[in-house]
């Protein structure tokens, strides 16, 4: 059994214990109709309050039933039946109140909550929307502008706040059983409530339909159901509850089949799994309880902050006090971003700030948990970092490099007990972006490993585990997008038609305006390091920019030109006459948008096939990750190793071999021939 009732004078407390998360699932639906009946036979029972056990209320639906028919009872029934009880329902709610758990509450009469408790409808986020009354009450509770706000971003609120939308009816201080059950006792008393169902829907003023449409769709760009649930709200207030009811549950209905929520379920599970991979099952990873960054840079700025976040104290190390002063100002200057922008208070910023220590003196970090080395991209200059580390730090210290394109193993030689080394790629700004690729060298021990990954649940972040290759394995990808952006260019294609066409894919900004951004000379680097080892990188122009330090916005000029003071790109005639000296002798032809997406997505599943090959990634889920949370691969797509198999891996092919043939790709590789004829990638991974 899930629900257990027990009886307090009047009050039935009717407690679900569905652990972990009190998902409702089959077993838990019936009971809950099971328990209105009992409780409506129980003339001794005035009113009900409905708890959780364990550290949540009911956090949405039973994933295990994703994709799979629905079966009775179904949710829409449930909340109903708790609505048309005999005796008011109060919902109890601490921890989490999401989807399908917050569409109970709204069938309840009463719902109270904990400071701490958050409630929401995150549907639109697996691409859906709520299909059991969520966007046909909350309007007729909250009004159509709060509802639309809710429903359409899928952000959940905290519970004063729910309480001044008028979501919660109150919050309950101390012990929340014991105040619910107060609450309960005060309220059976009073007339019985309206349902919510029976309310009508506050008016909107002229024109608010078409400024959300407008606004949500600005945000979301190309997915389909934030719009929807719009047009679900939007319904419910214009029509009457059983009608809206009906359309809700078909839109809910047609959208769980459709492929954009089959993309963003493949992500939701890919980033459940992703922080406790199966390989690490029973390791026990190191307690860290306090960390150290060396640099004070940007990138050590940032992972000093997002340690800093996660409640760790920090020592920041540098080379002396002038750039221990710069470090300490670097950091700083994130929080006092931070408050600029409304995320945290004065208070808050001098609490992190007062956690972070400078030092220029390595001794100083003799009883440090972690240390993260995160100074310019230089063999020898890391390796001196580590020579001084191995000589202060304790035996069990984990002792971790940032590099985005180093060897860890090179890095690491003449560590002291080396089995503590691994490498954290952090993404810049660290303490914003949410990929984390973990890579081991070939003496990581598996705890030090597991350390990884459990640094990367506290901060918040997705863990990637990442072998040893030049860029791991979202920069290795990276370095093929812009090859192949550099192909489209030689071919008749233009930077701004190629940067529009990603936009519109769903990418953030496209090849040249990322560069151009972050700086070309960046990837110079990279590449004359890669032509030192004997390799040939493919940017014939751009190395001619670099060359004549058109390195992108900071230098007013790269892919495009920029006005001082003006970040809009505009196209460069330079630009022009550099692609056109380059691509004499070269065929020409016309790219349209399709066939630009082409040339730059495939060639990427292909190069992100060779990587699972060689066991750089382990699962095709973790390459998904990468591009997503690291590159800004649009999310409902499912990441490009999705997007390639649900479009058919034997059209990849096929277009591939064709851009190979014209000089415009590398054609397909084995492993991706292999898996087109399998109709699947289970050759190459330990799972999808």
């Amino acid at each position: 059994m899930t629900i257990t009732i027990a009886r307090q004078t009047a009050i039935a407390v009717v407690t679900i214990d569905n652990p972990p998360v009190n998902a409702l699932s089959q077993a838990l639906r019936q009971e809950l109709v099971e328990a209105v009946a009992e409780l409506d036979a129980d003339a001794a029972v005035k009113a009900v309050v409905l708890i959780c056990a364990g550290r949540t209320f009911i956090a949405g639906a039973d994933v295990s039933e994703f994709g799979k028919p629905p079966q009775p009872p179904h949710l829409p029934d449930v909340v109903a039946i708790i609505e048309n009880a005999k005796k008011p329902w109060v919902a109890a709610i601490h921890g989490s109140a999401l989807g399908g758990g917050l569409e109970v509450a709204l069938g309840c009469a009463y719902r109270v909550a904990i400071a701490s408790a958050s409630l929401g409808l995150p549907e639109v986020k697996l691409g859906i929307i709520p299909g059991a009354g969520g966007t046909v009450r909350l309007p007729r509770l909250i009004g159509p502008a709060a509802a639309v706000d809710l429903v359409t971003s899928g952000s959940p609120v905290g519970a004063m706040k729910a309480q001044a939308l008028g979501l919660i009816d109150t919050v309950i201080d101390g012990d929340l059983r014991a105040g619910a059950i107060d609450f309960a006792n005060d309220i059976a008393e009073k007339p019985v409530l309206q349902p919510i169902s029976a309310r009508a829907v506050p008016e909107v003023d002229a024109g608010f339909w078409e400024g959300a449409e407008t606004a949500v769709a600005a945000k979301v760009k190309r997915e389909v159901a934030p719009l929807r649930a719009l047009a679900s709200v939007r319904n419910a207030s214009e029509t009457d509850f059983a009608s809206a009811m009906a359309f809700e549950r078909e839109t809910f209905l047609h959208l769980r089949g459709s492929e954009q929520a089959a993309a963003l379920r493949h992500v939701f599970f890919a980033e459940r799994a992703a922080p406790r991979p199966l390989e690490l099952a029973g390791v026990t990873p190191h307690d860290i309880r306090s960390a150290a960054v060396i640099g004070g840079g940007t990138m050590g700025a940032g992972i000093a902050a997002a340690l800093r976040d996660a409640g760790l104290p920090i020592v920041l190390v540098e080379r002396d006090k002038a750039a221990v002063e710069r470090g300490l100002a670097n950091v700083r200057a994130i929080y006092d971003a931070s408050m600029k922008r409304g995320r945290i208070t004065q208070a808050v910023a001098d609490e992190r700030m007062s956690g972070v220590t400078g030092i220029d003196d390595y001794e100083m970090l003799a009883d440090t948990d972690l240390v993260i080395e995160a100074v310019f991209e230089d063999l020898a200059v890391k390796r001196a970092v580590f020579e001084k580390l191995s000589a202060v730090c304790r035996r069990d210290a984990v002792l971790a490099t940032n590099t985005s394109y180093l060897d860890p193993e090179a890095i690491s030689e003449g560590v002291r007990h080396p089995e503590r080394f691994l490498g954290l790629h952090f993404f810049s700004p660290a303490h914003v972006m949410k990929l984390l690729e973990i890579v081991p060298t070939e003496e990581t021990a598996p705890e030090v490993l597991a350390t990884g990954f459990a640094l990367a649940r506290l901060l918040g972040k997705i863990p990637v585990r990442a072998g040893i290759c030049d860029g791991f394995i979202g920069n290795r990808i990276l370095k093929v997008t812009r090859a192949q952006a550099e192909r489209l260019l030689l071919s008749g294609a233009t930077p701004a038609a190629v940067d529009a066409t990603m936009r519109a894919f769903g990418l953030p900004m496209g090849p040249f305006e990322a560069q151009d951004l972050g700086g070309l000379d960046i990837a110079a680097f990279q590449r004359r390091a890669a032509r030192e080892h004997g390799e040939t990188p493919f940017a014939p122009v751009a190395d001619r920019l670099c060359a004549i330090e058109r390195f992108g916005q900071k230098s007013g000029g790269g892919w495009y030109d920029y006005q001082p003071g003006d970040r809009a790109p505009k196209p460069s005639e330079a630009v022009a006459a550099i692609i056109a000296e380059e691509a004499a002798g070269r065929l020409q032809r016309v790219w349209d948008e399709g066939s630009i997406a082409d040339a730059i997505i495939l060639p990427m599943v292909n190069e992100a096939t060779r990587i699972l090959e060689e066991r750089i990634a382990l699962r095709v889920a973790d390459i998904d990750l990468v591009k997503i949370h690291g590159y800004g691969f649009p999310r409902w797509r499912g990441g490009p190793m999705h997007y390639a198999d649900a479009r058919g891996l034997s059209d990849v092919v096929a277009v591939l071999d064709r851009l190979a043939a014209e000089g415009l790709a590398e054609p397909p590789c084995d492993g991706l021939r292999r898996a087109a004829g399998e109709d699947g990638f289970w050759d190459l991974t330990d799972g999808r």
